[in-house]
């Protein structure tokens, strides 16, 4: 089935010079681009954009314990409560978003946000796959981020699900 998600590569990524890269990972895998803008968000779109769904705030929070485990997030965060944790790294990840240019990009083709996220790789870039994207060009953790007190530079957004990426283009490009 036809499908379109989108793709943001964050400002770590721009700044490296690694849209290009990035990009040809998933046009390789025989997904089009049929849309591509450079643009410093504001922190109105950032704030749109990391909403405050209980499932996004709560997925970020359980990503982090994941990683982390519950003595190294309570050291960070004063707790194990996901929501509590997702809350203050969707501040983090809003900041992150709005510090530099960023490239957002419609990919359309078959099966498009499972095959983006498989070529994307976990959020992690310290834990992701050799040969996914995150794996083989991301320099940064999410322990070394909290420890940090900001966002992963984890090159990539990549939306979730087909919901989302519906979303999210209409929010980008409309």
């Amino acid at each position: 089935m036809i499908e379109r998600t989108l793709v943001i590569v964050k400002p770590d990524g721009v700044k490296r010079n690694l849209v290009d890269e990035i990009l040809k990972r998933y046009t390789d895998a025989g997904l089009k681009i049929v849309a591509r803008k450079t643009v410093t968000a504001t922190k109105e779109l950032a704030e749109k954009h990391y909403t405050d769904s209980e499932e996004q705030i709560v997925g970020m929070g359980n990503k982090t314990l994941a990683v982390a485990g519950e003595d190294g997030t309570r050291k960070i965060f004063g707790t194990n409560n996901p929501r509590e944790i997702g809350m203050v790294l969707r501040g983090w990840s809003i900041e992150f978003l709005i510090s530099g240019p960023v490239v957002a990009v419609v990919l359309e083709g078959e099966d498009t946000v499972e095959k983006v996220r498989k070529i994307t790789g976990f959020t992690d870039p310290s834990k992701a796959e050799k040969g996914t994207i995150r794996g083989d060009l991301g320099d940064d953790s999410i322990l070394k981020a909290n420890e940090e007190r900001r966002a992963t530079r984890n090159l990539i957004h990549a939306a979730g699900n087909k919901e989302e990426a519906g979303r999210e283009i209409k929010l980008w490009f409309d």
